[in-house]
């Protein structure tokens, strides 16, 4: 590991490549979420519905049988590659990157932690009373990190790597911490049967990791049996990618790194295609008949509260808690001002809010999906436009 600039023990060659991803996957992202809005909003709006209510049936012999339109392919399947990157750079965080000794951990873990309480305790109050609106306390504590590392990488040397790295390790507890929330608060009607199918699948990984077996195909195929299972378990079928991806070994012991070797594999593939398709699909919302004042309506008002201001004061606070107390150091370069602006960028939720917002109001009609939708475009675009003016004017 060699040392960047700014005292952090980096890999700065696999830090670069992955915020130069992150970057222009973050202007892909915003472009299929705006076209998605666009379409939406235009005489081709019914060509959008229809391209999201595509039909798409698997039959392996009668025996299992998959049938589902575009848009819960790219939310079950596409979205379980996405999770399975994201438990790539988990493990190789927890392992051997910025999470693996309890120091480095320190900040970014409580910074993400705060960063998910608050934002839920400011929705949850908004939406007291209504125990259908209720199910989506956790939409706002959720990060997108394409779009916040897109930012970063756009203001260049206003950010200090120190932070960008920062924010990087945020994003990746916090997708972590909704991982843990879609498998413990998101699963219906479970089938015990199922569940049974999938643990076996996950002590079979256990078992082919312990063996020492590196073949990386071998992963994916018993990945993709526990994602056939999970998806008929109750459980989001996206889990299937985290458990495959914790399986994957860092090291075959002969110099080679199978879990690194699929991550930088498939994160372009991520980043320029599973993402883009999953905005496009998700972002269309009709806007005939809204108005400003539809953001008041607690579901939109408490996700862009939530997001806008719980992630800033959560993610924030608790970082400058720690820092004041002498627990944590504040990182390498940066002033109080660079913290709270990234702190701020952390409120852009989208990809994430918009995933788990699908799963609290699944079946319960168009109406909640414009209001998830309002509440989460309208809290990301202001975080992500005051996060960007604060980070601006460079430090004196």
């Amino acid at each position: 590991m060699s040392r960047s600039n700014d005292g952090g023990s980096l890999p700065r060659n696999a830090f670069s490549a992955f915020f130069a991803h992150e970057a222009a996957g973050g202007m892909v992202l915003a472009v299929a979420a705006v076209a998605a809005l666009l379409i939406s909003n235009s005489p081709w709006h019914d060509v959008y519905q229809a391209f999201t209510d595509i039909p798409g049936t698997v039959d392996v012999g009668g025996a299992i049988v998959i049938a589902k339109p575009l848009l819960l392919w790219v939310n079950d399947l596409w979205m379980a590659v996405f999770f399975l990157v994201v438990g790539l750079e988990i493990k190789r965080e927890v392992v051997e990157g910025e999470l693996a000794s309890r120091g480095q951990a320190m900040l970014p873990a409580c910074a993400a932690l705060g960063g998910m309480i608050v934002p839920a305790l400011i929705y949850t109050i908004v939406n007291l009373g209504d125990p259908v609106a209720l199910r989506g306390w956790a939409i706002p504590a959720a990060t997108d990190i394409a779009f916040a590392i897109g930012i970063v990488m756009l203001l260049g040397t206003r950010v200090p790597t120190s932070l960008k790295v920062f924010l990087t390790a945020v994003a990746i507890i916090d997708d972590l911490g909704a991982i843990v929330v879609i498998a413990v608060f998101y699963a219906d009607n479970l089938s015990p049967a199922m569940i049974a199918g999938a643990a076996t699948g996950g002590l079979l990984l256990l078992a082919l990791n312990r063996a020492g077996i590196a073949r990386v195909d071998v992963y994916l195929v018993v990945g993709l049996a526990i994602w056939v299972c999970v998806l008929k378990s109750g459980v989001h079928a996206t889990l299937a990618g985290v458990i495959t991806a914790f399986a994957i070994p860092l090291s075959d012991g002969k110099g080679n790194s199978p879990a690194s070797a699929i991550e930088h594999g498939l994160h372009p593939w991520v980043a320029f295609a599973v993402l883009p398709m999953f905005a496009f699909a998700n972002a269309g919302v009709s806007l005939e008949g809204v108005s400003p004042g539809s953001l008041l309506d607690p579901i939109p008002f408490g996700i862009a509260a939530g997001l806008l201001a719980g992630k800033a004061i959560g993610v924030f606070g608790s970082a400058w808690l720690l820092i004041r107390a002498g627990v944590a150091q504040m990182p390498s370069e940066a002033t109080p001002r660079q913290l709270f602006g990234v702190c701020v960028l952390c409120g852009i939720g989208f990809t994430m809010s918009l995933f788990i917002g699908a799963l609290a109001f699944e079946g319960m009609g168009p109406d909640y999906a414009t209001r998830l939708k309002l509440g989460v475009l309208a809290g990301s675009v202001l975080s992500g436009a005051l996060g960007t003016l604060i980070l601006w004017r460079r430090p004196a």
